[in-house]
């Protein structure tokens, strides 16, 4: 690899300020070698073009090494987290299709456009609840991250008594910044492993509603899943489908108190929350980088010469903010048209969640907003916090209060 160089990605100044990190390493080239933490020495694209190359070419840029081991997870990882990891974003083809096939049927059955209203109702009763522990409220306890915990585990058929267990989880996750960080979680993912497998032996015996019973019936109608990829297909959808949108959601409040016009604009004619949510996504770019790929041979990617070998990463926040794919990529622009992101992926990774995101969010939006108009910050911008959690942009604490 070539030499590389040394940026931290999980500095206060970069979440603070991702478009002037992204500025500093593009200067440099289309992509960088530098060093990722728990990851390691590998390549970070810095456009749009590199990072679609990436995502899209899943022969030449693979979840897998040629022997099937997982590109980025160190030898000295525990089995458990292995297990859990062995899902359906770290597999290429052909098990990626196998899987995501069986979970495309669960969400076609459970149709996600039709859960709009039954989203909106939980929003509105999160946003009635907002400050009755009192004020100021977190809104990223008291809301961001409850919202689409609780309509994950409406569509997986978790009971709602056991969401406090998986908002101390997600709590957990958050604090997830290096390698020691993992290993603290170990205790956790074997609790969690342990009651997913009971959910899963409860729905073989007694069935049920939601995906862990679709699964369960695909399971017994033609055993194109094993019991371990179910478990870890649960686990997947339980965060993926809660964590990214929690950081949507408290991202794009953030950006709305901020600058109370935007909110008021927004809030005057609520047809135009889509075209927000689209450039919340990619202005505060939650997800910032792709899991990494292993270079199956050597190749030029935007006039870098890489080997095979070499592992890179697609930088998602990069894409987002690049000129070449936006114009003025730098400015909020909530009526933006058109609006090419990176947020969702590409490829054959594209998220399969991207329908139930986007309506989460508009929902949280709108919900928050019309109940709350004159929401505030309790705290100058300035004194806004991100957590150190490498790859993703996670808002530590969202103080606020009703205002008038």
């Amino acid at each position: 690899m070539a030499q590389h160089v040394d940026f931290d990605f999980t500095s206060e100044a970069f979440f603070r300020d991702p478009q002037a990190g992204v500025a500093q390493l593009r200067a440099i080239g289309p992509a960088v070698a530098t060093r990722f933490p728990i990851v390691g020495r590998v390549w970070v694209t810095t456009t749009y073009e590199a990072a679609a190359r990436v995502l899209k070419d899943s022969t030449l840029f693979t979840l897998r090494k040629e022997g099937g081991a997982l590109v980025g997870l160190p030898w000295w990882m525990p089995k458990v987290i292995g297990t859990v990891a062995n899902n359906m974003l770290t597999m290429d083809e052909p098990d990626h299709t196998r899987l995501r096939s069986i979970v495309d049927e669960a969400f076609r059955r459970r149709a996600v456009l039709d859960m709009e209203p039954h989203i909106r109702a939980i929003a509105d009763r999160l946003s009635d609840e907002l400050f009755a522990a009192g004020s100021p409220a977190d809104l990223v306890q008291r809301y961001a991250r409850t919202l689409p915990l609780a309509v994950i585990c409406e569509l997986l058929g978790l009971p709602p008594a056991d969401r406090p267990k998986f908002i101390a989880w997600a709590n957990s996750m958050a604090h997830l910044t290096n390698a020691f960080g993992f290993l603290r979680l170990i205790g956790g993912l074997f609790k969690m492993r342990r009651y997913l497998q009971e959910r899963l032996r409860i729905a073989r015996e007694e069935g049920g509603e939601g995906l862990i019973a679709e699964l369960v019936r695909v399971e017994q109608e033609g055993g194109r899943i094993t019991p371990d990829e179910m478990v870890s297909m649960v686990f997947l959808l339980l965060g993926a489908g809660s964590e990214t949108t929690t950081h949507l959601i408290s991202g794009s409040v953030f950006e709305l108190l901020k600058d109370p016009a935007r909110r008021d604009w927004l809030a005057a004619d609520w047809g135009r929350a889509g075209l927000a949510i689209e450039e919340f996504l990619r202005f505060v770019s939650p997800v910032q980088f792709s899991k990494p790929r292993y270079v199956r041979r050597d190749v030029d990617l935007e006039g870098v010469k890489l080997k095979k070998g070499d592992r890179v990463m697609a930088m998602l926040v990069a894409a987002n903010l690049d000129s070449g794919a936006n114009e003025c990529p730098e400015r909020l622009d909530l009526e933006r048209r058109p609006n090419r992101h990176l947020s969702f992926g590409t490829g054959i990774h594209f998220c399969l969640g991207h329908q139930l995101a986007r309506i989460e969010g508009i929902c949280a939006l709108q919900a928050l907003f019309t109940r709350w108009p004159g929401l505030k910050l309790v705290v100058e911008p300035s004194e806004v916090h991100w957590r150190r959690r490498p790859g993703i942009r996670m808002i530590a604490e969202l103080p606020v209060m009703a205002g008038v």
